[in-house]
């Protein structure tokens, strides 16, 4: 049985565990490195975008068609031979499944790979009913020898290395092994699973699909294990939840043209196959094989009727969401998931297997949306996260300290800017006259010290203003200034440069004093009454009609104003009126030099200097925002040198790197390795919690790389 961590304290141990795995940490950080670096090529000529837009449709078509699918479903199964059963939650499920076996006098059981038979945890069902249970799938196989749960969906032994297998082998096999030769281990599991596959008086399997217009099955398989399953024994079972129910075939083939692209990078996988209702066997009583299809509830039904939760229901189990997580790459499965792993599961825990198994793993999100771009069902799963941890949170009916005190600040915008003022007194001791903190408390130290801190700003921007605003006659554009709190009190620098960029553009610039924090710290604290509050507050003091564009240099405000305003106010009938004309108005710095000002070459002198690129996460993920920033670099005259993953999260997070500052220690680490190895000697971006990460590091590490905002470097290179 899978354990847990119940709380964060027992989480922290987990986690600093699968941290000091080198092995883990090192297979996994080369495999999110080189799936995201295949996948573009295996989705040529594929419209990825339409075609994850056609399979939400129709899934969420589909959700309240559910016992009318099964209906039809099992109508056509049972025409074919076939026995369909219910089964309202895990423990029936696993009772149907049993009574079964023991009806048809089953001693050996043999089962295909089942996320479903996974959740249930049906062999250890099985197995206490005395029935001797082999799983046939490799990596399956060799997690059930370790009595292990899945590390990954697709690939369940992906922590594992051959050593650790041929030690394993050695062990089940009496004999010594090559561990070197990954075939030779290959066909040692082949040896023992073969007498299992002819002595099998029972097959278990999945399914990918149930065709509700045929009673069909689908099953998308590289291993052939699959095919011997459902076809060997005399009695074969397929244990299907609800989610798996399709109409017809043409949606099978719509979802089976992502479906192995997105899992394992391939076109098409090594088998599938199609199995409808009850064949020809003569091993069975009756010459024709026993064939039952279970259908498992738990919590489905329920799921699909929920407005908020109900999009989960469109997974169809790929597993890229932990393929492309930063977190998953540095801890992997078993400490980054309870059953289901990845993004996904950090959402399905709580309705499948309770909050006291989610309510720790869940925070574990750095809100990076690397998950929601890769998804090929178009789930929102960092909005979903969120919404889960609040759940969560309202089931137990407590709020965390944290919480309390981010409410209290963060809605009284005086209150929130009087504590950043007074911050500015309170860190002399630490910074000195220094620009960082680079020794903290010792108690902080040990966790926290993997980077240097930034002081608060002695004036921030907001106290400059007046001296500072532009008085353009007949302005080409007006704009709205949201300058975000780390602009505003860390970096106001950052935002004078923005004002020399402007100048000579005919721009011109108003800075609302009434703005506050964009309110993403307190969504990602989940904490929604209060991210709503201040944006109320931030659409009040910016009015959309009084400006052609609202900009920001920060991408993480970015984005959170111009989709998650939306998504906090949804059904909401208090949301402000103009609510879509503000979101409307949003756009990043980058975007608004390159596409509407189309600042050019000749205003700048072109230093030829080699700048390295660190991609907010929020900016090319999060508000698509990808080639502008790369231009700029170029036209400003720098020498724009490519890096290692440079779109893949820096670790910061916001509050993330202070909860998690393990984990965001080594994301960090490895984005600085990358960057040193470019030979590039400034590394720019586009958000000042990017800045406050990778200048933090580097300057903790004493290298010579300057880490600075586009806008910065962009305002030095004027002529």
């Amino acid at each position: 049985m899978i354990k847990t961590a119940q709380d964060m304290k027992s989480y922290k141990k987990q986690l600093k565990e699968a941290l000091a795995d080198k092995f883990l940490r090192s297979a996994l950080d080369n495999f999110n490195t080189a799936y995201r670096e295949n996948r573009p090529t295996v989705y040529e000529g594929v419209d990825f975008e339409g075609i994850k837009k056609e399979i939400a449709a129709g899934k969420d078509s589909a959700l309240p068609h559910f016992i009318e699918m099964f209906e039809e479903f099992k109508a056509k199964a049972e025409a074919a031979g076939a026995k369909v059963h219910t089964a309202k939650d895990a423990r029936e499920a696993n009772q149907i499944i049993a009574a079964i076996a023991k009806d048809n006098r089953v001693k050996k059981i043999i089962k295909a790979k089942s996320m479903t038979a996974e959740e249930i945890f049906l062999n250890d069902h099985l197995e206490k009913k005395g029935f001797t249970v082999t799983e046939t799938d490799l990596g399956e196989w060799i997690i059930q020898l370790r009595r292990e749960g899945p590390s990954h969906m697709v690939m369940p032994a992906i922590h594992l290395s051959r050593y650790q297998v041929g030690d394993l082998f050695a062990e089940v096999t009496s004999e010594k092994q090559e561990s070197e030769n990954i075939d030779k281990l290959v066909k040692v599991a082949r040896k023992q699973l073969r007498p299992a596959y002819l002595e099998a008086d029972m097959g278990i399997s999945g399914a990918n699909f149930a065709i509700a217009e045929s009673g069909a099955l689908g099953l998308v398989t590289n291993e052939g294990n699959m095919r011997l399953v459902t076809t060997l024994p005399r009695v074969h079972v397929a244990l299907v939840g609800y989610d798996k129910l399709i109409p017809d075939l043409k949606s099978m083939f719509r979802i089976l043209k992502v479906l192995p692209r997105n899992a394992t990078g391939q076109a098409i996988t090594s088998y599938v196959t199609w199995i409808k209702g009850a064949v020809e066997c003569a091993s069975s009583p009756g010459s024709r094989k026993e064939m039952h299809i279970v259908f498992l509830d738990n919590g489905r039904l329920a799921l699909a009727r929920d407005p908020v939760f109900s999009e989960s229901l469109r997974c169809i189990r790929c597993g890229a969401c932990a393929n492309v997580c930063p977190i998953y790459s540095k801890v992997g499965g078993h400490k980054y998931g309870h059953v289901y792993i990845g993004a996904i599961g950090l959402i399905l825990t709580l309705f499948y297997h309770g909050r006291e198994n989610d309510r720790a793993i869940v925070r574990n999100c750095i809100n990076c949306q690397a998950c929601k771009e890769v998804c090929p069902v178009d789930i929102d799963l960092p909005h979903l996260i969120k919404k889960t941890h609040r759940a969560v949170l309202d089931q137990e009916g407590r709020t965390p300290v944290k919480n309390f005190l981010l409410a209290k600040v963060m809605k009284n915008r005086k209150l929130f800017h009087f504590i950043l003022r007074q911050s500015h007194l309170a860190q002399k001791p630490l910074a000195g006259k220094e620009p960082m903190i680079r020794h903290l408390p010792h108690f902080f130290e040990k966790e926290h010290g993997f980077r240097s801190l930034p002081v608060i700003a002695k004036t921030p921007f907001r106290d400059q203003w007046k001296q500072l605003r532009p008085q353009v006659v007949q302005p080409k554009y007006t704009i709205g200034f949201f300058a975000g709190c780390a602009i505003d009190f860390i970096y106001p620098e950052q935002a004078r440069a923005l004002l020399k960029l402007l100048k000579g553009h005919r721009v011109q610039v108003e800075f609302p004093m009434d703005q506050t924090c964009c309110g993403l710290p307190a969504l990602m604290a989940a904490e929604e009454k209060t991210a709503k509050e201040v944006a109320l507050q931030n659409i009040k003091a910016m009015q959309p009609r009084d400006y052609d564009y609202i900009l920001t240099p920060c991408a993480s405000c970015g984005s959170h104003l111009k989709h998650n305003y939306l998504k906090i106010f949804d059904r909401d009938p208090a949301a402000p009126a103009n609510l879509e004309a503000f979101m409307d108005k949003i756009i990043d710095f980058s975007s608004f030099m390159a596409n509407v000002l189309k600042i050019s070459p000749e205003e700048f002198k072109g230093t030829g200097e080699k700048v390295a690129y660190h991609a907010p996460c929020h900016l090319c993920r999060g508000l698509q925002v990808v080639e502008e920033p790369r231009k700029l670099i170029e036209i400003a005259g720098y020498e724009y040198v490519q890096s290692k993953d440079e779109d893949v999260c820096c670790g910061f997070g916001g509050s993330y790197s202070v909860d998690f500052p393990e984990i965001s220690a080594e994301i960090l680490k490895k984005k600085l390795d990358n960057v040193q190895d470019s030979d590039a000697r400034l590394l720019v971006t586009d958000c000042p919690g990017c800045v406050i990460q990778l200048r933090g590091g580097m300057d903790k590490r004493g290298t010579k790389i300057q880490v600075r905002h586009i806008a910065e470097i962009l305002a030095e290179a004027l002529k």
